[in-house]
């Protein structure tokens, strides 16, 4: 069943998805007064992300950067690194992707091991310290083209590629790989986790209406929630320190947003691994079957930001900047403290068609904002001395990279 004032699109017609607020009784100023003591419960998140433009905006920002400064101070974090885009073949067709292809198509590329190694040597030359995965999921589940590929490579499954390929980054090159494959059980996560300092899965969405007919994920087997919810369990369980987000404006309420805001801090809460929290907005492309499905505006994007900083509290809440354009520093008033990844050498694959900013700009905005910008690993700062998180065979490459405080040791706050 919908939600209440939520209109079930035609296959195809995105643009019938509305983002409708939660009906609740609580007035704003007590729901903020409730968030500034800690008390944010389901109802007062509810009311907060319906704020509207002007004042209830205004104090919500406020009290959201307030907290982000008492816990994490003055300084915005970021990962200086490659993006390899293992393979862009995939078995879900998503209604906002333009990574992903069938065999065939223009651009469809599976990379070799030479390909790769020369990306991540090329990044180390330039002060990378990290080597991100990104790929399609499970397509040789349905591409015969696909298990023909990975044959010649020695390979049954993309995953068990991924596997010698982080592997011979992480050996060869020096750096520290960090996987983003999508689903993966418990044995998957257990071999990669020997290779990957940390890993991550976008959640997305907790809502199962997404997977209705003529939404974003209507043919896409791997984004039911409960299964990308599992993977990120599983991982808790492993202590594999964790990334993951949600992506708004594809069709879900603002109720549905602080939903999955609670199903990621009750998993950090009973595991403790989920060391980063992305709030990531949709962009419309001309090539997507979403191309006409409106933006989140730069309010919407930033009352979702704030929510999530008085939900998580202390967790890392990061937005990209390249996908706010030259605006991005509105995501720091926001209450972000981390800009997340940003290569000086590949494009962010997913987004090709929003460059990152150089990291010499990002830290003149960043100080333009009263914020030092601060190199960190792919393993947060909190997380680099904890014996419990990550690999015992890679712990001390990763402790190799940083100093007593946990960030990166040769860049600390003075990007290149």
């Amino acid at each position: 069943m919908l939600a209440a004032g939520v209109v079930a699109p035609l296959r195809g017609d995105y643009s019938k998805m509305q983002v409708q607020p939660l009906t609740t009784h609580i007035i704003f100023d007590e729901a903020l007064a409730r968030a500034r003591e800690g008390d944010v419960t389901r109802e007062v998140a509810c009311r907060l992300i319906g704020a509207r433009e002007g004042y209830e905006l205004d104090s919500l920002l406020t009290s959201a950067a307030g907290l982000r400064n008492k816990l994490k101070g003055r300084r915005i974090t970021y990962s200086k690194k490659v993006f390899i885009p293992l393979t862009n073949l995939c078995r879900d067709y998503c209604g906002y992707c333009t990574f992903r292809k069938d065999p065939g198509q223009p651009g469809a590329r599976t990379m070799t091991p030479d390909e790769v190694l020369a990306v991540a040597e090329a990044g180390g030359r330039l002060g990378c310290k990290e080597a991100l995965f990104s790929l399609g999921d499970r397509p040789e589940a349905i591409f015969p083209e696909m298990r023909e590929t990975l044959a010649g490579l020695g390979h049954r499954t993309t995953l068990s590629y991924l596997a010698e390929m982080c592997e011979r980054v992480l050996n060869e090159t020096g750096l520290l790989p960090h996987a983003n494959p999508g689903l993966m059980g418990r044995k998957d996560l257990e071999t990669l986790r020997r290779f990957n300092p940390s890993m991550g899965l976008m959640l997305e969405s907790t809502s199962d209406r997404l997977l209705l007919r003529g939404f974003a994920h209507d043919n896409a087997p791997d984004k039911p929630p409960s299964l990308r919810l599992k993977t990120i369990e599983e991982a808790g369980r492993l202590k594999i320190p964790f990334t993951t987000g949600i992506l708004i404006g594809i069709g879900e309420t603002l109720d549905e947003r602080v939903d999955a805001l609670f199903a990621i801090k009750e998993l950090h809460e009973r595991y403790g691994h989920i060391q980063e929290v992305i709030v990531q907005n949709f962009r419309a492309k001309p090539e997507i079957p979403m191309r006409n499905h409106p933006e989140p505006s730069q309010m919407d994007h930033a009352r979702t930001i704030a929510v999530a900083r008085l939900v998580l509290r202390e967790m890392n809440v990061q937005a990209p900047p390249n996908l706010s354009d030259d605006r991005y520093p509105f995501l720091i008033r926001a209450g972000i403290n981390d800009w997340g990844g940003i290569s000086p050498l590949t494009p962010d694959f997913i987004n090709p068609e929003k460059p990152w900013p150089h990291i010499e700009r990002l830290a003149q905005r960043t100080a333009d904002e009263g914020f030092e910008l601060a190199e960190r690993l792919s393993v947060y700062p909190e997380l680099v001395w904890r014996d419990e998180f990550g690999d015992d065979g890679i712990r001390a490459r990763v402790r190799s990279l940083a100093d007593t405080s946990g960030y990166a040791r040769s860049l600390q706050g003075t990007p290149r």
